[in-house]
């Protein structure tokens, strides 16, 4: 199998070549042989791991949305963080965001939760792990894949201006932590999940807020609208 670094997308590679040279990144390639070779079904399917990175590249980045862990539901992931494939049944998270949508700004809630057309438009959908065993959530955390998100978050709040940064949850909290607040606009929100969605992430108007900071920054606005 192919070292992680020789699938890593090239426009990336300045935000992640501390990681993409370290022992830390041999670690993961070998436990993801190793998962592989012992008969583990992963999520997403390999070719779509770097799904998020392959959307949009860091100059093109308007908006982070941190996710935590792929789905690990047969058909499910798709390597953009709270996205399904057309077809799949909506999860419930993501139904809250499209809710919170429509009382934000009108949105007209679609049949399906593929979001790749905000990605199109630089909205960087990324998970803090990239894999996931089939059926066992969280069962590839702690084998480096943060460690490399860490360098991406971090990097691009350092080398860009003026992006927003959408962060639902403790998890994503923690892991943008230290974003500084006088050059990028950060705007926290319970996660949306059923369990938490009522604590704060309904009536969040994070959708539009982020529009009017991109508008008031110089740049156009994100389309949130999805067919």
């Amino acid at each position: 199998m192919p070292h992680i670094a020789d699938q890593f997308p090239a426009a990336w590679r300045p935000l992640a070549e501390d990681f993409l040279r370290s022992e830390q990144a041999q670690h993961l390639s070998a436990f993801l042989d190793q998962e592989v070779a012992a008969g583990q079904t992963l999520f997403p399917p390999a070719e779509q791991r770097f799904a998020a990175l392959e959307a949009v590249a860091p100059e093109q980045v308007r908006v982070v949305i941190l996710g935590q862990d792929p789905y690990h539901g047969p058909g499910q992931a798709m390597g953009l963080c709270f996205s399904v494939p057309q077809g799949v049944r909506v999860p419930p998270s993501l139904q809250n965001i499209y809710k919170e949508l429509a009382d934000d700004i009108g949105f007209r809630i679609p049949d399906h939760g593929d979001l790749t057309h905000w990605a199109e438009q630089g909205v960087l959908l990324l998970n803090s792990v990239l894999s996931v065993r089939a059926g066992d959530a969280g069962s590839h955390a702690n084998q480096g894949w943060e460690t490399l998100t860490d360098q991406l978050v971090h990097g691009l709040a350092r080398e860009r201006e003026h992006l927003v940064f959408m962060l639902w949850g403790s998890y994503a909290q923690r892991k943008a932590a230290g974003v500084d607040t006088e050059r990028h606009l950060v705007l926290k929100a319970p996660h949306p999940s059923p369990l938490s969605a009522y604590r704060g992430f309904m009536g969040c108007e994070h959708f539009s807020q982020a529009n009017t900071w991109l508008h008031a920054t110089g740049q156009p606005p994100i389309d949130w609208q999805l067919f």
